[in-house]
């Protein structure tokens, strides 16, 4: 667990996830990606699904695993609505990452549409490569894929 100014970062559990669902509008906006999210990821690879809690509840979460093949992949990412430009994605990767690497990750690894603009240039001001590989979700389905080596060391703003 870590805990940043009122701020505890720690392995979500169930009641989290479904906290994060009943609240999906305050970190997605419009649009409506309930389906990505996955209690199987929380129940089995509960030490990389991560929630940043304050007393006023859940303000970001990142849920991920790692490979066989020792990629730390972040399958979602996301901070609540007001608290969007206060470094907490980068905490939140941060601390990915660390438990990432206690599993044995050398790289980390995500994926997001072509279109979501912010996503690609948060990822890149990670430190992160992207490149657009064509067909990555299906047919006609071009996804931006994102890689960076282990550590994570990124400067926090």
């Amino acid at each position: 667990m870590i805990v940043i100014m009122g701020m505890q970062i720690a392995p979500a559990a169930v009641a989290d996830f479904h906290q994060v669902l009943t609240d999906h509008s305050r970190y997605w906006g419009e649009r409506d990606l309930r389906s990505l999210h996955l209690l199987a990821l929380v129940q089995e690879f509960g030490s990389t699904c991560l929630v940043a809690r304050t007393e006023d509840g859940i303000r970001g979460y990142i849920f991920g695993f790692v490979t066989p093949d020792g990629t730390g992949y972040v399958h979602l990412i996301a901070t609540r609505d007001d608290a969007r430009g206060t470094g907490l994605g980068r905490r939140l990767y941060t601390a990915f990452a660390e438990a990432a690497e206690r599993h044995g990750a050398r790289k980390l690894k995500a994926i997001t549409s072509i279109e979501n603009t912010g996503s690609i240039a948060f990822h890149r001001s990670l430190g992160f490569s992207a490149k657009i590989v064509d067909d990555y979700n299906g047919a006609g389905r071009a996804m931006a894929v994102f890689h960076r080596d282990l550590p994570f060391n990124v400067s926090r703003p």
